[in-house]
């Protein structure tokens, strides 16, 4: 038997009020008197009535729905940003539609299209690089967006990250002060600004202070994923490395575990440090040295600021950096 939809009509029927007095008990209208207040839940507790959240979104002009676009549900990276997006999401009483992009260019507008059709009062953009295409999606829809873990170099859209420069530069600085004269520079998709502009400038930088020459041939890019890391290994030896800084942690153990298989010793003979701090860093033999993001607080941190955006608070920083760390491990010496 199909069961019956309680509505705000039958409530107020049954309770012997308007259904302007039910609406006010519903959204905690403090306008009502107490026993008018006990009377209305009691009822709304025995015919068990869920307010019709599609209906209010109409009536109010807001859904109080979030939509988070993730490139990759599995990868862990994203999973510990979105972690923090749904907790601060639930604090503030927003509700999240998670859409899997799968880090294709034409499946996120598919994807951020289908959002915006469902009236989302905002989106978390958790991408790897912004196309022109998103890019003009994002300013004529003109809903509230924010990118986690992502970066918009004409600074346009707001966005909670690292400095992953000086990251980068730090941990090629680690890499070179214990002997390494050629460190390779292995990274996700160049055309991805946080690789091809930010982390790249400081694997420079730090180059550039120890009076070594930047090499081209030691620049490997390869997509985000375990096979391309095992897949690196002949070309990184042959280009001479005995060290390596690279942008994921899940090619980091890929690239490890191929140098190991083929009796190359990690850290004695060649060196690793990532950039994500992940579970993988940590549960890799021999554990890889990381620096570390506050994955968690990126994502609550976005979450905050997008409420604010929604609900058009004062705003000091649209561009906000939260500090990193270095996780030293096995990986280097």
């Amino acid at each position: 038997m199909e069961k019956q939809t309680i509505t705000i009509y039958d409530v107020a029927r049954e309770a012997g009020v308007s259904m302007a007095t039910v609406s006010r008990v519903v959204n905690g209208n403090p306008n009502v008197k107490p026993a008018t207040r006990k009377k209305v839940l009691e009822v709304i507790d025995k015919l068990d009535y869920r307010p019709n959240a599609v209906a209010r979104g109409l009536a109010s002009k807001k859904t109080t729905t979030i939509g988070v676009i993730i490139p990759d549900v599995s990868n862990t990276y994203f999973a510990s940003l979105a972690r923090g997006i749904d907790d601060v999401a639930t604090m503030y009483k927003y509700n999240i539609i998670l859409a899997n992009s799968d880090g294709d260019d034409v499946k996120e507008i598919n994807v951020l299209n289908t959002l915006l059709a469902k009236q989302v009062d905002g989106i978390m953009f958790m991408g790897n690089h912004l196309t022109e295409q998103i890019r003009g999606e994002f300013s004529k829809s003109k809903t509230p967006v924010v990118l986690a873990g992502s970066i918009d170099p004409d600074n346009q859209v707001g966005s909670v990250n690292i400095d992953y420069e000086k990251a980068t530069e730090e941990a090629t600085t680690t890499l070179i002060s214990t002997g390494n004269k050629k460190v390779a520079f292995v990274s996700g998709p160049l055309v991805d600004p946080i690789n091809g502009v930010y982390r790249l400038n400081g694997y420079k930088k730090a180059l550039a202070n120890y009076q070594l020459d930047f090499n081209e041939g030691l620049v490997f890019e390869a997509e985000y994923d375990y096979k391309s890391g095992l897949g690196l290994h002949e070309r990184i030896m042959n280009s001479g490395a005995t060290a390596a800084m690279v942008s994921s942690d899940v090619l980091a153990v890929g690239l490890m575990n191929s140098l190991t298989d083929r009796g190359i010793k990690v850290p004695e003979e060649f060196e690793i440090i990532t950039s994500n701090n992940t579970l993988f860093a940590d549960m890799a033999r021999p554990s890889i040295t990381s620096i570390s993001q506050p994955l968690y607080d990126i994502g609550a941190v976005s979450m905050r600021l997008l409420t604010k955006l929604m609900n058009k608070e004062e705003i000091e920083e649209e561009e906000i950096i939260l500090p990193h760390s270095m996780i030293k491990r096995q990986s280097t010496k």
